[in-house]
């Protein structure tokens, strides 16, 4: 692992107005997020934060927050964000000399929108194969070597077989070094064996594990009965 926890602290007085407002920003001034495997997924519901929260941890590391490395930059002329700009790290072990160091910090930032735009301007030409191909050859070409990988819904672009190739590469990357924290909306992804799940939403975040989560819930009803649900949005 690379990171062991992020941690922000704000102003007194300031934790009123958005970022600060959002409750797993509230949290993570109030207690800071601790990474205990290494990979972490990002669990809630759109608007929850999650999203606001992994471009910070990207930002905080030195990876472009349009999506890319900390090698490269395409979005240089847009500032950090408020949290990016005082979000902090403990290091673990094998990340105290890339921590220590910002030309040492290696990781990318894959963001489901920019993501074959930031891969283009880094070298990679992802014309010639399918938005989800481009997503998969990414992780060919760019997760390799030991860093901090953060991913934003990754799944967006992906068929159920590539999610599951997704989790293999994943697998690798860890084995080779990296620490991946992506935030998902997928069951198929959080069933990685041994992986930390943090689930977010107006409690702030809490540890869960994979059977308990509200989304693996609502897919085994959906799939199990779909008229129940449809019932309630089809006119």
């Amino acid at each position: 692992m690379i990171i062991e926890r992020a941690y922000a602290h704000v102003a007194s007085g300031d934790d009123r107005e958005w970022p600060w407002s959002v409750p797993c920003v509230r949290d993570l001034l109030a207690n800071g997020l601790r990474f205990t495997a290494p990979v972490t997924f990002l669990v809630g519901e759109n608007g929850s934060g999650k999203s606001t929260l992994v471009e910070a941890l990207a930002e905080g590391f030195g990876l472009d927050p349009w999506g890319g490395s900390h090698d490269w930059r395409y979005a240089s002329h847009r500032a950090k964000s408020a949290l990016g700009e005082r979000i902090r790290f403990d290091a673990a072990p094998r990340g105290r000399q890339m921590l220590s160091s910002w030309s040492a910090r290696k990781g990318f930032f894959l963001r489901a929108e920019t993501a074959l735009n930031a891969l283009e301007r880094e070298g990679f030409a992802p014309d010639s194969v399918s938005h989800g191909e481009g997503f998969l050859e990414a992780f060919r070409w760019k997760f390799l070597k030991p860093g901090l990988y953060v991913m934003d819904e990754p799944e967006a672009a992906l068929s159920f077989a590539s999610c599951l190739e997704l989790l293999g590469h994943i697998d690798q990357l860890v084995k080779s070094g990296g620490q991946v924290v992506c935030a998902t909306h997928s069951p198929l992804l959080t069933a990685l064996p041994g992986a930390d799940i943090v689930e977010i939403g107006e409690h702030g975040m809490r540890r869960v594990a994979w059977d308990e989560l509200a989304l693996v819930d609502h897919w085994r009803r959906y799939l199990g009965d779909p008229q129940s649900y449809l019932r309630h949005v089809l006119g």
